[in-house]
């Protein structure tokens, strides 16, 4: 039930925040208030408005340019079935399922994922979904909080630092203080101080990412899994590119308790930032704390498979002190579309799919350590990503890479002070011979000058 503030709760916030009414609290202040009328152009047929937006369309010169980024946003080959099926009318009505009876189509892709999002994780339960990555290793964490009763966090310094950003936001709102494990000289998380972060008793969970932020496979040691929870901690494993569940071993094979991660490499195009897909998975020791929707397969009363909603503990269906999660809803098209994405290419199909991702990244590897000055940062095996060290600054080199229409990589100095000289460079299925050819070409010119 939406209940709307009476005048006298709206005079009330005014008054605290410090303005009298409504509208000089939305008021633009003057130095950003347009000072000219704006110039709207009058309109136009349809067919001409076409003609103006495809002009517009063409300055965008960005297809273009060969890419090597990554960095928690991959480019994969969408299969077009995905964009006739999602587009379906049945897919896109109201997201929420309530009404078994009448949803039941979309429930079962929520089950289908689910299910597919453990077999991948090795773990028992997965939900419908969240957001996306770093808003579910947060979820992970207050899943933690609330099994242990413990306020502190131990996480790699190795993942994703936007990742780490919205994880110090959710903790900063509750209270949770956050402790980070350097990474070691070969790329992997360094857990010499962990042992004395768990001696306070106060560590509710540790949190590792696999292949970490610089495509270093970090799975954490065993006698350092058995250790957390031997403190009774929470084993979290973090997934940034999913697409290496496919070869990896399982977050569960090396004692994650939760798995979460990012599966917009499931068939989600990458478009300026969003929408994602988050996935959570658990043991079934934390089945009753897994924020968000879970969908359930039962039969009817004529014996026929039915699937609906159950274990639900959200805000929405319970009273709101007693809710485990803010979560109110999930990005469920999105989830759909990695459905289906998983659907067509099949268990397979798959593992070729991440299997030509390694090769192509140790052939960009190979092509590019021939040239002067470059050296490989760190040692451990990767998935689809490395870290090259490059003479000079490597903001610099890649500004001037772009000149040649080359998206070369990921300037580490943005995170990482100490590894201003080094670019993550990442390649998938998509990347071509010719592709690193010519970054190998442009970088080579650059190097004749500088070394």
């Amino acid at each position: 039930m939406y209940t709307p503030h009476t005048p006298a709760d709206i005079a009330s916030m005014l008054a605290d925040i410090g303005v009298a009414t409504l509208d000089e609290l939305v008021r633009v202040p003057e130095g950003l208030a347009p000072q000219a009328q704006i110039e709207v152009p009058a309109a136009l047929p349809e067919r001409e408005l076409a003609v103006v937006m495809a002009d517009l369309a063409s300055e965008n010169t960005a297809t273009n340019f060969r890419s090597f980024l990554g960095a928690g946003a991959y480019r994969h080959y969408i299969p077009p079935v995905l964009g006739t099926l999602a587009m379906r009318g049945e897919f896109l009505t109201a997201y929420t399922p309530y009404q078994a009876e009448v949803s039941q189509g979309y429930l079962q892709a929520i089950y289908e994922w689910q299910t597919y999002i453990a077999l991948l994780t090795g773990l028992e339960y997965a939900n419908a979904s969240v957001y996306d990555g770093a808003t579910a290793l947060a979820e992970a964490a207050i899943m933690a909080v609330n099994a242990t009763g413990r306020r502190s966090l131990v996480i790699s310094a190795a993942i994703h630092p936007q990742t780490r950003a919205v994880l110090a936001t959710y903790a900063r709102g509750i209270g949770l203080s956050i402790h980070e494990l350097p990474y070691a000289a070969n790329g992997c998380t360094d857990f010499s101080a962990l042992d004395a972060l768990l001696a306070t008793g106060d560590i509710a969970a540790v949190a590792v990412q696999s292949p970490n932020f610089f495509g270093v496979i970090d799975e954490p040691p065993a006698d350092v899994v058995t250790r957390v929870k031997a403190a009774s901690s929470v084993m979290i494993g973090v997934i940034a590119e999913a697409l290496s569940l496919a070869v990896l071993r399982t977050p569960a094979s090396w004692g994650a308790d939760i798995a979460v991660g990012e599966a917009q490499s499931f068939g989600i195009p990458l478009a300026y930032g969003g929408p994602y897909v988050g996935f959570m998975a658990c043991s079934a020791e934390h089945l009753r704390r897994l924020p968000g929707r879970l969908v359930g397969r039962t039969v009817d009363t004529n014996g026929k498979p039915g699937f609906t909603l159950t274990l639900q503990a959200r805000e929405q269906h319970i009273r709101r002190e007693r809710a485990i999660s803010n979560i109110c809803t999930n990005q469920a098209h999105c989830a759909l579309l990695a459905t289906m994405y998983l659907a067509a290419l099949g268990e397979r199909g798959l593992r070729d799919c991440a299997v030509a991702n390694i090769r192509m990244t140790q052939q960009l590897v190979a092509a590019l350590l021939e040239l002067p000055g470059v050296t490989r940062v760190f040692a451990a095996p990767v998935f689809n990503e490395c870290v090259l060290r490059v003479p000079g600054k490597a903001a610099d080199v890649l500004l001037r890479l772009q000149a040649d229409q080359i998206l070369g990589g990921v300037d580490l100095g943005r995170w990482y002070p100490e590894l201003a000289d080094c670019i993550l460079l990442t390649a998938t299925e998509m990347t071509i011979e010719d592709d690193i050819c010519a970054l190998q070409q442009a970088l080579q010119c650059q190097l004749e000058v500088l070394v």
